[in-house]
């Protein structure tokens, strides 16, 4: 006989006292902590328990008695369902003060290491519109809000076009305007929704593997350039045809429209196919003067305007005089390292993807810059004795690892280089944090400078100087 599931428990009039991880809020209740999303600190609500452990619980938010000071409207009509853009009812100011504060408390509390005064956040001009990038996905298995639920509506049309509702792989949340991306990707993205709605162009079935239309890669630059990627999963020439023709047709001001078929069992593209259907295989991005070519599979920092901020303060911190030799750890397509190029003597660049090495070494070759050499492999991998030994110890080593940080092999392989300096730019101060510990025997932290890359997101940026002891 199975066991009867334990009712779980409303919480009456909690206040809400602190902001958590992964963009939630905390009260407490009898010493326990209680994790809420769409909160915000100053809030006094009922909860609803959802999950219960020894030392924690999770929660949802079932009536509000009193709303913070500190809380503003959110302006898009899918927030608390898409699960993006989670702190869009904390006013800016405060968003930036809770991230300077999950910097200053990840690197104290993990790291334990001496700092330096954590100099003020730097936040971004835009707070909207200012992602350059999106990706969209086609499913049969439309989500419904509550409120659609409700309203006894029948929905004969379960197709949409979105973002995956966050644990649920094979549900979608059909987008009408997303306030991440210049408008024009809502206007693609809804052109493409209707036409296929009109034509009756099958939607990716995410569990049972079958449709037409599976994804959407939308990409702009501050060039002003346009890229559009339209995956499909059937391979009907015919139909394929039909809507690349439409788009291209409606937006005259696409200068990459691709496409690629893609059969496989993820959404990845990075060893798909790419088809040009209209203009260049790629667009490009501008920096100083410098142009770095874009191409659909090349990763580039999704706030163009605050990269060049966030490459500036790298830059400033390995205090260049034209003379040293850099390593530029993890380079993707040698942005940075072609951005700090002119005042180094030579700039080795590292990164795991072949094709944005290519585009790294085209990226010099397009802009003049001939004192840089880029290796595609795992860094843990080349970068070894034998590699520093042959092309070199660097005097400044440069590392933008992905979220999870830099792999224990590659933090001895610095350590065996020695660089005077090394500039550490990382997405998630918490892995970093863990990894300047590492480095503590030989080096001292002596500047740390937080940039807001995704306002209304928890996710903050930190760029950290080390200086050999």
């Amino acid at each position: 006989m199975a066991r009867k599931k334990k009712e779980l428990p409303i919480l009456e009039a909690i206040e809400i006292t602190d902001v958590a991880a992964e963009g939630k809020a905390i009260a407490k209740v009898n010493d326990m902590a209680i994790f809420v999303p769409y909160v915000v600190p100053g809030d006094i609500v009922d909860l609803q328990v959802t999950r219960k452990k020894n030392k924690y619980a999770e929660a949802k938010a079932i009536n509000f008695i009193k709303y913070s000071d500190n809380r503003t409207e959110a302006f898009c009509e899918h927030f608390g369902v898409c699960g993006g853009c989670k702190w869009q009812i904390l006013p800016y100011s405060e968003q930036l003060k809770y991230k300077q504060k999950q910097v200053t408390d990840n690197l104290t509390r993990i790291g334990k290491i001496e700092l330096p005064e954590i100099a003020p956040i730097m936040g971004s001009e835009k707070t909207t519109f200012y992602r350059n990038k999106l990706e969209f996905t086609f499913s049969n298995k439309r989500w419904l809000t509550q409120q659609q639920i409700e309203s006894g509506v029948t929905f004969d049309n379960m197709n949409g076009l979105g973002f995956h509702i966050p644990g649920m792989f094979d549900k979608v949340l059909d987008i009408n305007k997303c306030w991440l991306q210049d408008d024009v990707s809502n206007q693609i993205r809804n052109f493409i929704r209707e036409y296929c709605f009109r034509e009756g162009s099958s939607f990716f079935d995410l569990r049972n593997r079958g449709g037409l239309m599976r994804t959407l890669i939308v990409r702009t630059s501050t060039t002003g350039e346009l890229m559009v990627i339209v995956v499909f999963y059937d391979d009907d020439r015919e139909q394929i045809e039909s809507v690349l023709k439409a788009v291209e047709s409606e937006f005259p001001q696409i200068t990459s429209l691709l496409y690629i078929v893609n059969q496989k069992a993820n959404d990845t593209i990075t060893d798909q196919e790419v088809m040009t259907w209209k203009g260049n295989g790629f667009i490009y991005e501008e920096m100083e003067g410098l142009k770095f070519k874009i191409g659909p599979k090349s990763f580039y920092q999704t706030n163009s305007e605050q990269a060049y901020n966030l490459y500036k303060i790298a830059r400033d911190f390995a205090a260049l005089t034209g003379n040293e030799l850099v390593y530029d750890l993890y380079t993707g397509t040698g942005t940075i390292a072609n951005f700090v190029a002119k005042k180094a003597k030579q700039v080795v660049g590292i990164e795991y993807v072949e094709d944005a090495i290519i585009d790294a070494r085209f990226n010099s070759e397009n802009n003049g810059i001939n004192n840089t050499l880029f290796y595609a492999g795992d860094m843990k991998d080349i970068l070894n004795q034998e590699f520093i030994n042959e092309h070199g110890k660097p005097d400044v080593i440069i590392t933008d690892p992905p979220r999870a940080g830099m792999h224990d092999d590659v933090i001895d392989a610095i350590l065996f280089a020695s660089p005077q300096r090394i500039v550490y730019v990382s997405c998630n101060p918490a892995t970093q944090a863990r990894d300047l510990s590492l480095l503590d025997s030989m080096y001292k932290v002596t500047k740390v400078q937080p940039v807001d890359m995704f306002p209304h997101t928890h996710h903050v940026e930190n760029v950290v100087l080390l200086e050999k002891r």
